[in-house]
């Protein structure tokens, strides 16, 4: 492993659920701008829906990079 990506080859700091998250939130924003475009209430509540979802997801991923930068900053000390 070096310092640039986990056993997994992920990116350090790039959690997948904060990818997700963030592209559920443009979805959800592009759907809730068509509901209300097209005076839509279900699709624009759903867009609000996948929104917050994505916000959650995003935060959730958020904290698993902050979970990991304390476990991989305790490691390389005991690495020292």
């Amino acid at each position: 492993m070096n310092d640039h990506t986990h056993d997994d080859d992920r990116p350090l700091g790039v959690d997948e659920d904060r990818t997700e998250g963030s592209l559920k939130q443009a979805g959800g924003k592009i759907k809730e701008g068509v509901g209300n475009l097209f005076g839509d209430e279900k699709t624009k509540r759903e867009g609000e829906a996948d929104q917050a979802e994505g916000k959650i997801q995003n935060t959730w991923g958020g904290a698993k990079d902050k979970v990991r930068e304390v476990l991989d900053g305790d490691q390389k000390r005991d690495d020292d």
